[in-house]
């Protein structure tokens, strides 16, 4: 048995005690559990995976994650002027990891960033995994146990949201080569496919009506932008209960497709030219 099986038994089996109502078990085996944050800061282990191209949740990954909030004191943590009270540490290795932090950017510890990752003034949460050369932006978040590829851009203030209850549930996953502009909100475990552009202050939940122009007839999905589409904000007109005239909710618009003919940056700006897509 390798060390990550061993790692992923003992987990389940402090799980089974916890919710046989031993609320002790994560403390008796705390090494188990520290074993598998250290394994997630230094991308041993991720709380999802990508396998036959279908994104599978590690489910007792994000079970250490919440052990660890059990297990752990609050204290206070003095970085330079700057004093925070937390249960979890800040990340201290990125020069090992080849990346560039812009002060105050913070990342939490359990989180792993790829080679060539830029980190403007931002905020990365435990259990989130960010791929090789994408930039998260000034003001971006992003959260608990969220998956992003390579080669992505999280424009000023884009907001990933952190998924870490119920364990089994899928993160927010973007996808490599997605654009994500500024004030995007992305949240409850929704798909950003591959190369997908989405434009500024476009709000996507799980239960978003995303309304698929690019057809004769308009198609809606839910949770899911296919890949290299272009979304843009909207809204639905809708009649208000009671009689009450109309209402316009919220959703979002794919427009069109990046073009296959052009490379990653021409392809980007190409989208946003022929789209009238604000950034």
């Amino acid at each position: 048995m390798s060390q990550l099986e061993q790692l992923k038994s003992d987990i389940e089996a402090i799980q089974r005690k916890l919710d046989a109502g031993d609320s002790n078990a994560a403390h008796d085996q705390q090494k188990s559990v520290i074993d598998v944050i250290n394994a997630l800061d230094t991308g041993r282990v991720r709380v999802a995976n990508k396998i036959d191209g279908t994104w599978v949740v590690n489910s007792w990954v994000k079970q250490a994650i919440l052990m660890y909030f059990r297990i752990t004191d609050m204290k206070e943590m003095e970085v330079g002027p700057f004093v925070f009270r937390d249960k979890i540490p800040l990340k201290r290795n990125f020069k090992d990891l080849n990346i560039r932090v812009v002060p105050p950017a913070v990342a939490r510890i359990g989180t792993f960033m790829e080679p060539g990752v830029v980190m403007m003034p931002s905020y990365v949460n435990i259990g989130a995994y960010v791929g090789a050369r994408t930039m998260v932006d000034t003001w971006a978040t992003v959260g608990s146990c969220a998956q992003v590829g390579a080669d992505v851009h999280l424009s000023g203030g884009v907001g990933i949201g952190g998924v870490l209850e119920p364990a089994q549930a899928a993160p927010v996953i973007i996808e490599d080569g997605a654009f994500l502009g500024s004030r995007a909100i992305v949240v409850e475990g929704v798909h950003i496919g591959k190369e997908a552009v989405l434009a500024a202050n476009v709000t996507l939940t799980s239960s978003t009506p995303i309304v698929d122009l690019r057809g004769k007839d308009r198609s809606i999905i839910k949770g899911h932008v296919p890949e290299r589409c272009v979304v843009v904000p909207g809204t639905l007109e809708k009649d208000a209960p009671q009689g009450g005239g109309k209402i316009h909710t919220q959703c979002a618009y794919i427009i069109g497709e990046r073009k296959p003919s052009t490379d990653l940056k021409t392809s980007l700006n190409s989208a946003l030219r022929e789209f009238a897509v604000s950034v």
